[in-house]
């Protein structure tokens, strides 16, 4: 039993459960999960045992510093589930027109997502589920995923995805960020061979917003969901994603669809490499 594992919540929580495994970081098998995704990229548990195989040496740390804090235990108490507060659409609604609410409906319902659909992927790997502070923490960051898509203006095409993840990184810092974001990157630029458009200044951008934004984790997500977009915006100081979105307009020029990639002809090459 560590000393962390001693620490509790007002309400008894423990911090980290005694019986929860110590993590262990390994860069080869981060590669390999990543090969995976790689050859299926609809894969979306081979992107959580990437991030399990790269845990970050401080991860406990803003564990135990936000979920111990006042505004942590507030959180936990009004929301202590966010798939329940997010896939509630017919509540949503009912915040004004232009919130972040809509526009995350919106969103979810065009592209036929869910929050509890993105929890089903990440239950198919199977672990055993430990009722502490850790668990919550954990799933609060995986279920903002697709409000950042909303916050930063980044869609779900290759090179959206990629500039969330550094994004996210902005926030919560990872080596499964870093690798996942940069080698799509760099899988992107080899399919689309010869483009002028500045995929790796978009991902940049994405990174350097991230880091500049107060952390969405520790935001009251329904507040925000009946805020008007744009003044989220403002208030997280995400600005406009320029730079993706040159890359957008630098590709449609050459002739190239952003969000159907993968359906050039030099795809399995890209991939392979």
């Amino acid at each position: 039993m560590t000393t962390t594992a001693l620490e509790y919540a007002a309400d008894g929580t423990v911090l980290r459960h005694p019986d929860r495994p110590q993590p262990k970081y390994s860069l080869p098998k981060a590669i390999g999960h990543f090969r995976n995704l790689m050859r299926d990229k609809e894969d979306t548990s081979e992107v959580f045992k990437i991030f399990e195989a790269l845990p970050p040496k401080d991860y406990i740390e803003r564990v135990r510093n936000f979920a111990l804090s006042e505004r942590g235990e507030e959180l936990r108490a009004s929301e202590p589930s966010l798939p329940e507060i997010l896939d509630d659409h017919a509540a949503i609604r009912k915040t004004p027109k232009g919130s972040l609410g809509h526009a995350y409906c919106d969103f979810m319902e065009r592209e036929g997502l869910s929050a509890a659909g993105l929890v089903a992927e990440f239950d198919k790997m199977g672990r055993p589920k430990y009722n502490d502070l850790t668990h919550w923490y954990l799933s609060r960051s995986r279920d903002t995923h697709d409000l950042f898509h909303i916050l930063t203006g980044y869609g779900r095409d290759a090179l959206g995805e990629q500039c969330v993840l550094l994004f996210t990184h902005g926030q919560s810092p990872s080596h499964g960020h870093l690798l996942i974001g940069y080698a799509g990157a760099m899988n992107i630029k080899k399919q689309v061979w010869g483009s002028k458009a500045p995929v790796i200044g978009a991902v940049n951008q994405a990174r350097r917003t991230g880091t500049g934004a107060p952390r969405l984790i520790e935001q009251s997500i329904r507040e925000l969901l009946a805020m008007d977009l744009n003044e989220v915006r403002a208030m997280l100081k995400i600005p406009e994603p320029s730079v993706y979105r040159e890359c957008h307009r630098i590709w449609r020029e050459e002739g190239i669809d952003p969000y159907d990639m993968l359906a050039s002809e030099n795809t399995p090459e890209a991939v392979a490499a």
